[in-house]
């Protein structure tokens, strides 16, 4: 296994032993600090791994960090409103 392997993977038990201590803010601060060593080491694991490796990295961490993807989708489309389809128009 290689040493970006072993950050990644030690980067999922660290996100989900943080995402077990309560907090005051909804996590977020650390939900911050893990996509700001997230982001460089997805970029490593991919560099050494290949990038379907680096796309299941990237799989694992967004099923960690579900919400902040969640928002970030809901954001782009109150900014991009040609990314929703003409069937979702009608359904709302």
């Amino acid at each position: 296994m290689t040493p970006s392997l072993i950050a990644a993977l030690l980067w999922l038990v660290a996100a989900n032993v943080l995402a077990l201590i309560p907090s005051k803010d909804s996590h977020w601060t650390r939900a911050y600090l893990l996509i700001a060593l997230g982001i460089p080491l997805l970029g490593w694991v991919t560099a050494q791994n290949g990038p379907w490796v680096g796309l299941i990295c990237l799989g694992a961490g967004m099923s960690v960090l579900r919400w902040p993807v969640y928002f970030l989708g809901r954001w782009l489309r109150r900014r991009l409103p040609g990314l929703v389809e003409k069937g979702e128009e009608r359904a709302g």
